[in-house]
C-alpha cells in the first residue's frame, strides 16, 4: 500500500497521559519509537520537542472527550493535525494497549487512511463554547420552571392553566406574594396583567389552593435559582457579543433567514464557523450536520434510511429554527414542508427543511449574501407540466373531468 506520509506520529490520548508512537520510514525499512508523555503542559511541550526532533510533522489523535483539546491547543500551528472520530479508527477487537492504539494510528496515517474531522479556528471554539453554555443554562432554566409548576400543582394552585407562562409578569407578580405568605385568592388575581386572557373568576378559582410552609420555601428556592440563571445568561450573550466581533456581520447575515433569530445564529457560527471551504460542497457539509440519510446498503438492497447523528447542537438548533420558519404562511420553507409532509409524514418533511436551511447558510456564508426566498411558486415554476398532471389527477379524484388546453 502506498505510503503517503513517510514520517507521522499517532497518539493515544488520556486524562494524566498521551502515548505518542513516532512511525519513520527511510526505503522500505520502517521504524517505530513510543514514548509516554504526562498531559501538564510542561509535559506537552516536551512531546511537541519529541515529535519534532523526529521530523514527524503530521499527527493524528482521537476525539477523547475533551482531553485531546489541551494536546491540539499545544502542537497547533507547529504541526498537521488530524483529529480521528474514534468511531472509524477502531483496531482489531482482542488486541487493545495503549501502545497498539498509537501505532495502530500512526500506520493509519502513514497510508492516508483517516479521515479527519471539522475542527475549528480557536477564536470560534471560544464563542462555541459560550453558545453552548448558554443553552445549557437555558435548560436549567426550564427545569427549575418545570419543578415550581411541580410544587404549585402539589399546593394545588393551577396557575399553569390559566397562565401561558408562570414566570411572566403576571405570574412572577403572584409567584412572590405567595412566597411573601399571601393566600387571598381575591388578592393575588389583583396582581394580573389587564392582558391576561383568563377572566377574573377562572384565575380566582385558579390560585385557590393549599400552600405550606414548605411550599413557599421550595418557590424561594427556585426562583432565586431562576433569577441567578437570569443573570448568568445576561452575562454570557454579552460576553458572546464581544467574542463574536470579527464574525457579527456573517452571523447578521443569517438572520435574514425565516425561522433563525440573533442568537441561533451565532450560534450557527460558533458550529461551523465562517470558511466554507472546509467543505467541499453544501452536501458535504448537511452529511456532517446529520441532516441526510445513512449510506446502509447490502446485496443491493437499502437497509435503512435513517438519519446519522452528525452535530446534535447544530441538528436540534436547525430542527427548531425549521419548526419556526414553517409555521409562516408564505414562503418557500412552507410550501416545501407541506409537499413533503403529505408523502413522508411531518418528521422527514422538517428534516428536509433543516437540509434545505443549512444549504442556504452555505451558500450564504461562503459567498457573504442576503438569504432570497425562491417563492410559493417556485416547484410549479421549475415543472409546469408536471404540476399540471399533479392538479389534474387530483381533479380527476375528486370526480371531474378535465380537459387542458394551452392559453392563447
Amino acid at each position: 500500500m502506498e505510503v503517503v506520509h513517510p514520517k507521522c506520529a499517532g497518539l493515544d490520548v488520556h486524562k494524566d497521559s498521551v502515548v505518542a508512537c513516532a512511525r519513520m520510514m527511510t526505503g522500505s525499512e520502517v521504524r517505530q519509537e513510543v514514548q509516554t508523555f504526562e498531559t501538564t503542559t510542561r509535559g506537552l511541550c516536551e512531546l511537541s520537542d519529541w515529535l519534532d526532533e523526529r521530523g514527524c510533522r503530521h499527527v493524528v489523535m482521537e476525539a477523547t472527550g475533551v482531553y485531546w483539546k489541551p494536546v491540539w491547543h499545544v502542537l497547533e500551528g507547529n504541526f498537521e493535525l488530524v483529529l480521528a472520530n474514534a468511531a472509524h479508527v477502531k483496531n482489531v477487537p482482542g488486541r487493545k494497549t495503549d501502545v497498539n492504539d498509537a501505532t495502530w494510528l500512526a500506520d493509519l496515517l502513514a497510508h492516508g487512511l483517516v479521515r479527519g474531522s471539522f475542527v475549528p479556528p480557536t477564536s470560534i471554539q471560544d464563542v462555541r463554547a459560550l453558545t453552548r453554555t448558554r443553552k445549557q443554562l437555558v435548560h436549567e432554566q426550564v427545569r427549575h420552571t418545570q419543578r415550581i409548576q411541580k410544587t404549585l400543582e402539589d399546593a394545588n394552585v393551577k396557575l399553569a392553566s390559566v397562565v401561558s407562562n408562570i414566570l411572566g409578569q403576571s405570574g412572577r407578580a403572584m409567584l412572590d406574594a405567595l412566597v411573601a405568605g399571601e393566600t387571598d385568592p381575591e388578592k393575588l388575581a389583583d396582581l394580573a396583567n389587564s392582558r391576561l386572557r383568563a377572566s377574573r373568576t377562572q384565575l380566582v378559582e385558579a390560585l385557590r389552593g393549599h400552600v405550606r410552609d414548605s411550599h413557599r420555601f421550595l418557590l424561594r428556592l427556585h426562583l432565586g435559582q431562576v433569577d441567578a440563571l437570569d443573570r448568568a445568561i445576561a452575562e454570557v450573550e454579552k460576553e458572546v457579543g464581544e467574542a463574536l466581533g470579527p464574525f457579527r456581520e456573517r452571523a447578521e447575515i443569517l438572520t435574514t433567514i425565516p425561522g433563525i433569530g440573533t442568537t441561533v445564529a451565532r450560534a450557527i457560527v460558533s458550529e461551523i464557523g465562517t470558511d466554507m471551504s472546509r467543505f467541499p460542497t453544501s452536501g458535504h457539509l448537511i452529511s456532517w450536520a446529520g441532516l441526510c440519510p445513512r449510506n446502509d446498503e447490502s446485496a443491493g438492497r437499502r437497509r435503512s434510511t435513517r438519519v446519522r447523528n452528525g452535530a446534535p447542537w447544530l441538528k436540534t438548533m436547525l430542527v427548531q429554527s425549521a419548526w419556526a420558519a414553517v409555521r409562516s404562511r408564505t414562503g418557500y420553507l412552507r410550501v416545501q414542508f407541506m409537499r413533503l409532509k403529505s408523502r413522508r409524514g411531518p418528521k422527514k418533511a422538517i428534516l428536509a427543511v433543516a437540509a434545505s436551511m443549512l444549504t442556504s447558510i452555505y451558500c450564504m456564508l461562503r459567498d457573504g449574501v442576503a438569504y432570497r426566498d425562491l417563492g410559493d411558486d417556485y416547484f410549479d415554476r421549475i415543472d409546469k407540466q408536471k404540476a399540471a398532471r399533479r392538479l389534474v389527477r387530483r381533479l380527476t379524484d375528486l370526480g371531474f373531468e378535465v380537459e387542458l388546453k394551452a392559453a392563447v
